[in-house]
């Protein structure tokens, strides 16, 4: 699918987003992870729910690098997910999806994988 066959779901604002942090955000019944990624807009969307602990808890993570990697550590299991692709590195049996994300307006816009 292209990104303009995309069902883009309208979540915040971008600035509702503070750089290097993540928010939550209910995508068509799918809990979704958003995260901001330095001074710049970048975006990275992921499941918020944790496999391991089978919690939403994903947005509230840790933001940092792991070699060239954009990942997030989970608040419970301390497991890190890359943001590109939403791998979990310790154990990639645990991964979740990555989703697609855009800034269009000033808002954040996700569409689901």
């Amino acid at each position: 699918m292209t990104t303009e066959t995309l069902h883009w779901t309208a979540v915040c604002a971008a600035s509702d987003i503070l750089p290097n942090t993540g928010v939550c955000a209910l995508v068509d019944g799918v809990h979704v992870a958003i995260f901001r990624v330095g001074q710049d807009q970048e975006l990275y969307a992921i499941d918020n729910v944790d496999p391991r602990a089978q919690a939403s808890v994903l947005s509230r993570g840790l933001v940092g690098s792991m070699g060239d990697r954009i990942v997030v550590a989970s608040p419970l299991y301390k497991n890190h997910f890359d943001l590109r692709n939403g791998e979990c590195l310790e154990a990639p049996e645990h991964s979740v999806r990555a989703h697609a994300v855009r800034l269009h307006e000033g808002r954040v816009l996700v569409a689901l994988a």
